[in-house]
């Protein structure tokens, strides 16, 4: 049986991403990319789906870290005998990252003897390959479909190869620590190509290279404030989900772990949506991380010209469009089904990615960067496409089924287009600002007259409405409204949607699904913008010690148990937390943060 989602901590490369649980089992892995079918996926399959197991033989606890300012997780590991240090880490290169993938595991005894065991179980990869094991002139080799495994390793106690197992292949081990001890166990992998087998002694020194490659990134990385070592997490988990090869940022990691135990709303979060780059692009330039604002900024832009004229909502990590849904025939995390590749979402009509887009590329103006004619002229369309469009119905943020006329999409069409005039204005596009400005302007009248409920005080769910939606909290910082209409929506949205520090999406949504981890944090950051400090600054330390042990955020929280639900790191979860972070350093008086 699989551990809870909060149990997981990531790791990956750049290019994918294994989730480690507390009982030092690797039960999510992709290879070679992140949206490839996963050789370990027994979070989604524990019948076929595989693993890498090490841990004690006899019973234990745990206590585990990220080694500071790094991506490399520590587990410790304590019996009645002795205890042990377990170090995992996705290997990066001399120069970067690797061109296979290599997941390292040392082992260190610390004190005692330590009886530890080991298995690797190549999964089914979702039912669409077999794997099986082929002896070659240099070892063993784990075969998956295309993608070739080999386990290479020191003091690590290897069994003979069982390729038989009524439960499918496997390689197996064991060995005993003692203090000052090393082992290490370490899987690589590539796809429809060779395999390199890896020196076991030059992995356990990558190891160590892969530990100063992430601290130096965080020296890089810069932020003074408050809550700066959850700032530092919550940046290192996003950097885990920008996919190198390309500068395209995923949503998640995982798919199809569930938002509530009937099942059903299952997604594969593997993507790049328009949306989630934005708000990362906005945290990336706040904090002066040039290289990776530029490559997720060109990614998004190339590839919306590549896809035009209409703007999607999501785009593939390697620049395409997302495929269909398509299930799979196991049994999903706890037997809650489905278990889905592809997004169903993929062919809405979102409004607000035009506000998405456009605030992407004006805060990298602002940030004193240039943008190219090409992309200039592009923006200028997006511009007078958000005129002609904003008065459709959509789909909504939360990309329902029900096409309306949703008030946080109107609330994007005039951000797209109050930027596109400061943008115009500014001289970084063409076009007609003067055109721009007025139809802003007669969407925020629009807003005014449908959009807003004299009787709940609030901004509704839709135009003609009376449901509520936490999603309007984002025009708080975005400046449409940071008066007392917004701050009477805070108190309504609190009375109807909130659940202590946390809250829900919608109105009636608490029926289906657990509290969404970002909307608390807009709820924080809108507290801050209209003025609220002291509530704001009380949520946020009720709210960062709701991450897991290791400081992840998945995409919701079981306000009873705190329990993570849904998939898992969650970028919006982590942004969310970023942007309340960088807002409220910047809008309460330093000597509030301090004493908060």
């Amino acid at each position: 049986m699989t551990a809870g989602i909060e149990t997981y901590a990531p790791i990956g490369d750049g290019r994918t991403v294994a989730l480690v649980a507390q009982n030092g089992s690797v039960d999510w892995l992709p290879l070679p990319d992140l949206t490839s079918m996963p050789a370990f996926a027994r979070m989604l399959d524990a019948e076929t789906g595989g693993c890498f197991e090490l841990a004690p033989e006899s019973e234990f606890t745990t206590e585990r870290r990220y080694i500071p300012d790094t991506n490399v997780l520590e587990t410790t590991f304590t019996t009645a005998d002795g205890q042990v240090r377990v170090t995992d880490a996705m290997v990066s290169g001399v120069a970067g990252r690797m061109p296979w993938a290599e997941l390292a595991r040392r082992i260190d005894g610390i004190r005692g003897d330590v009886e530890m065991r080991w298995r690797v179980h190549p999964g089914a990869s979702l039912l669409t390959a077999a794997p099986w094991i082929e002896r070659t002139q240099h070892g063993d080799i784990i075969r998956t479909g295309k993608t070739a495994i080999a386990l290479v390793g020191f003091e690590h106690g290897p069994d003979e190869p069982d390729p038989d197992g009524t439960s499918g292949p496997q390689l197996t081990g064991r060995f005993t620590t003692a203090a000052d001890s090393r082992h290490l166990l370490a899987l690589a992998a590539t796809h429809d190509e060779p395999l390199h087998l890896p020196d076991p002694y030059n992995v356990d020194i990558g190891i160590d290279r892969t530990i100063e490659n992430w601290k130096h990134w965080s020296e890089v990385f810069s932020y003074d404030g408050p809550w700066a070592p959850h700032v530092q997490r919550s940046a290192l988990a996003l950097k885990l989900l920008i996919f190198s090869p390309t500068g395209a940022i995923a949503a998640a990691a995982t798919t199809s772990l569930p938002e509530n135990p009937d099942g059903g709303k299952n997604w594969d979060y593997r993507h790049a949506w328009v949306r989630d780059l934005a708000y990362t692009a906005h945290a990336l330039v706040r904090f002066g991380l040039r290289e990776e604002t530029h490559a997720a900024l060109s990614w998004m832009l190339r590839t919306i010209r590549e896809h035009g004229p209409e703007l999607h909502v999501m785009y593939t990590l390697d620049g395409e469009l997302v495929p269909d849904a398509e299930e799979h025939p196991v049994a999903g995390w706890h037997g809650i089904g489905p278990v889905v590749t592809g997004n169903p979402a993929r062919g809405q009509l979102q409004l607000g990615v035009y506000g998405d887009l456009m605030a992407i590329c004006r805060t990298y103006v602002d940030a004193g960067n240039v943008l190219d004619i090409g992309t200039a002229r592009m923006l200028a369309g997006v511009a007078d496409r958000t005129c002609d469009l904003w008065r459709n119905p959509d789909s909504g943020m939360w990309e329902l089924p029900e096409v309306r006329h949703y008030t946080s999409s109107k609330m994007g069409c005039w951000k797209a287009l109050d930027d596109a005039v400061a943008l115009a204005e500014s001289g970084a596009i063409p076009g007609s600002a003067d055109r721009w400005r007025a139809e802003r302007d007669r969407i925020r009248l629009w807003i005014d007259e449908n959009c807003w409920s004299e009787k709940r005080k609030a901004f509704v769910f839709y135009a003609g409405g009376d449901e509520l939606d936490a999603s309007v909290l984002l025009h708080a910082p975005t400046g449409f409204e940071r008066g007392e209409r917004m701050s009477t929506t805070i108190d309504a949205l609190t009375a109807e949607l909130g659940a202590g520090p946390l809250m829900y999406r919608y109105s009636g949504v608490s029926d289906e699904e657990k509290t969404f981890v970002a909307c608390a944090f807009w709820r924080v950051e809108s507290l801050a913008c209209v003025g609220r400090h002291d509530e704001a600054l009380e949520l946020m330390s009720q709210l960062i010690p709701l991450a897991n042990d290791v400081g992840i955020y998945a995409e919701m929280i079981d306000a009873d148990d705190g329990s993570a639900w849904g998939n898992t790191p969650q970028a919006l979860s982590h942004l969310a937390f970023l942007a309340a972070a960088i807002t409220m350093r910047e809008v309460i008086p330093e000597e509030k943060l301090r004493d908060g």
